[in-house]
């Protein structure tokens, strides 16, 4: 038995029925990463504070849309900062923020290296 629709192609010379489309998965987006520079960055500030005793452990998350290097005073403790670098935010307000961890943005920008700079201590004079 012939479709209608069969006969109709046969009759206007095309031996094609139907048309098949491929499936074509759409590519995940990429997870969003501190690189070498940026890790060279936070962790110089980090190791500081470290060797002063002050922190003492650290997390990193790499999402889809932003990473975030946690800071925290000792293991099992809420965070003390978060220096998170977002993509989307860098045309506007700069990819990169430091956030305390009351949820206060103390410093948002688009060079990392200033950025973390809100988090040393001013230098005492001594004398």
């Amino acid at each position: 038995m012939a479709y209608p629709d069969q006969d109709a192609a046969h009759q206007a010379g095309s031996d094609q029925t139907g048309v098949v489309v491929p499936f074509v998965a759409g590519r995940m987006p990429e997870t969003v990463r501190f690189d070498r520079h940026e890790l060279s960055i936070i962790l110089r500030v980090y190791g500081r504070y470290v060797a002063a005793g002050e922190w003492r452990d650290y997390a990193i998350d790499f999402g889809r849309e932003r990473a975030v290097f946690v800071i925290l005073r000792r293991t099992g403790e809420a965070p003390l900062y978060r220096i998170v670098k977002d993509p989307k935010r860098a045309e506007k307000q700069g990819a990169y923020a430091v956030i305390a961890q009351d949820g206060r943005i103390l410093k948002r920008g688009h060079d990392l290296d200033r950025v973390v700079r809100v988090l040393e201590k001013p230098a005492k004079v001594v004398g």
